[in-house]
């Protein structure tokens, strides 16, 4: 029978105590995580979201009516317990913070019995992923879990306090905004007042913080939700967190320095790592050429070579054909691995064939310097040598290459350099290597669309030297833009914003909005502009994809209170869900079915 706290007051989170308490009389609250039974003695490890306490159960000390009590008690249990601190009767546990001292119990309330649940409640669980989200709830009181959320709002904190001591102050905006499509799908929540029509869900905070800056704030900050209906993935989630920032009156070097500090503030205060500064810069085109990603993992080498040049006039047909349709050839040497068996050589192939690749050419060099290849036959043992020579290649190595337009290269060897990595153990995840990527391209042009679309999004400032190319040629044009990665993933990004009316009509124009659908759908922006507007500059990190990598996790799931699954429903509350006719007709909605 659950008993109330009867005016009991907890004094200490569990590895609040420790020698220098030993003596005092403390009164602890907790789940029971273990319970011991030596006869004579009860011995229950109680845990708090601090860690684990060995409290000790005697029927000297707490009497026959609470020993009967401490007999009942069951895993998962809720109880407070008044006790002596003493110096631990038995060997000491050095794994635990608490692992010299432990509680002899005066007193016991079992303040809630717990049935069974459905999995144990410990660390680094090997429970079916979804089984854990059906019952969150229990899964969250893992002692892992909760060190991920603890360090998440540390992270928080942190962050706001740093930037209000740069001057940023914190402003809400709405979460019911109007619906302007342009690149991910908004959630829409339909409105009862205005049949008919519809609030959409902000994807990010862009147009009013653009409109802060033009209200004369300065520096703005705030830690927002944002929601995007999308495909998902490991480190997506339909509603996730931005640290999100806008600064006036600065340029690119301004947002990054102070962007830097920040960086080194968090990871040194919650993980203490030092973030050498300033943290190094490569421009998106270098980034592409030699690592096939634009958002490159530094934490190992395996670079792209272009040899376009070297085999411009083989007889490998896969390779001339490429250069002819004005693609390249690249290749990425796989060092110490040319012994691989071609079972693990064409799964790489099928691999590469889920990037877009026809296929993957390779070269397998021998210890003894002779090799074996996939296309040798068609060239010369020249030609051969002057590709194994433009690639560094040496005995043992292994080198495969991809022939097709530029944007398939890159990704298809991106892609698999990450993926021969991985399988190497070359990502160490307690290494952690910073980069800022510049100068994007302001556009990428969509051929399902037949149009140009921003690469960032539509606001993003051209680089001053390219603007005379806004006319000629657009897809040409660089983007005062910058993303800063960690690990290969992406963490943050932002951009000079455009803050000349006439630079960001040409932009809109360029993107195919007459100036009748610019207005309709960024109207209040436009006009704002005609307002004395200040040159401006942003700034916007994934706090989830942070603390996971922080927290040397796998999936955002991971660091996230109550995720979505990769539909984008809630195994614990079933969302979505129907919901009654009145509602649909209260707000003028009727459901068709498919």
């Amino acid at each position: 029978m659950a008993e109330s706290m009867k005016g009991l007051k907890r004094s200490n989170r569990c590895t609040e105590i420790g020698v220098e308490n030993v003596g005092q009389v403390v009164t602890v609250m907790g789940w029971v995580q273990k319970r011991r039974n030596l006869g004579s003695l009860i011995f229950v490890d109680l845990r708090d979201r601090s860690g684990l306490l060995q409290i000790i159960f005697d029927e000297n000390d707490i009497g026959k009516e609470g020993f009967e009590k401490a007999y009942g008690i069951r895993n998962e249990f809720v109880i407070a317990v008044v006790g002596q601190v003493e110096k631990r009767s038995g060997a000491v546990n050095e794994n635990l913070a608490t692992g010299e001292i432990e509680i002899r119990a005066t007193q016991l309330r079992i303040l809630s019995e717990s049935e069974t649940p459905p999995f144990p409640i410990e660390e680094n669980s090997n429970v079916k992923e979804e089984l854990r989200l059906k019952y969150r709830y229990l899964d969250l009181r893992r002692p892992d879990l909760q060190n991920n959320l603890i360090m998440r709002s540390k992270v928080a904190t942190l962050t706001r306090l740093f930037l209000a001591n740069e001057g940023f102050l914190e402003i809400e905006t709405p979460m019911l905004t109007k619906s302007t499509p342009e690149g991910a799908r908004d959630y829409l929540v339909p409105s009862r007042v205005h049949p008919g029509n519809f609030y959409a869900l902000p994807q990010s905070p862009q147009l009013f913080k653009q409109l802060l800056m033009c209200s004369g704030y300065d520096r703005y900050m705030q830690i927002v939700k944002c929601f995007r209906d999308e495909d998902l993935r490991a480190d997506r989630q339909p509603e996730f967190t931005q640290i999100d920032m806008e600064l006036s009156f600065v340029d690119i070097d301004d947002v990054i320095e102070v962007n830097e500090r920040l960086l080194a503030h968090v990871f040194k205060e919650v993980i203490d790592v030092d973030v050498q500064l300033p943290i190094q810069r490569m421009t998106w085109q270098v980034a592409m050429d030699r690592f096939g990603s634009d958002k490159p993992d530094l934490r190992f080498g395996m670079e792209l070579k272009d040899v376009s040049n070297i085999v411009k006039d083989c007889g490998f047909v896969v390779f001339t054909g490429a250069l002819e349709n004005g693609g390249s050839v690249r290749g990425i040497n796989a060092n110490g691995q040319g012994a691989m068996p071609r079972k693990k050589i064409d799964a790489l192939v099928e691999f590469a064939k889920g990037y877009g690749a026809k296929g993957l050419a390779y070269i397998a060099i021998n210890e003894d310097g002779t090799f074996k290849s996939s296309f040798g036959k068609f060239m010369t043992e020249d030609e051969m040598q002057a590709l194994i020579d433009a690639m560094e290649g040496k005995p043992g190595d292994l080198l495969l290459f991809s022939s097709d337009k530029n944007k398939i290269v890159w990704n298809v060897l991106g892609a698999l350099r990450v993926e021969i990595a991985n399988s190497l153990g070359l990502l160490d995840k307690n290494i952690f290597e910073f980069l800022w990527v510049t100068e994007f391209p302001l556009l990428e042009f969509s051929e399902e669309e037949n149009r140009f679309t921003a690469m960032h999004h539509p606001f993003t400032m051209p680089m001053e030297e390219d603007l005379d190319k806004l006319e000629s040629d657009p897809g040409s044009v660089r983007a005062k833009a910058y993303d800063i990665v960690l690990n290969g993933t992406e963490i943050g990004g932002g951009s000079v914003r455009i803050s000349q009316n006439h630079i960001q009509e040409k932009m809109l124009e360029l993107l195919g909005f007459t100036k009748e659908d610019a207005y309709e759908r960024f109207g209040f922006l436009l006009d704002a502009f005609k307002y004395g507007v200040p040159p401006h500059a942003g700034l916007a990190y994934g706090l989830d994809r942070m603390v996971m990598l922080m927290a040397k996790k796998d999936s955002i799931r991971d660091v996230i209170a109550f995720p979505k699954i990769k539909d984008a429903t809630c195994l614990m509350t079933d969302a979505p869900n129907v919901v009654d006719a009145k509602q649909l007709k209260e707000l003028a909605l009727e459901i068709i079915e498919k």
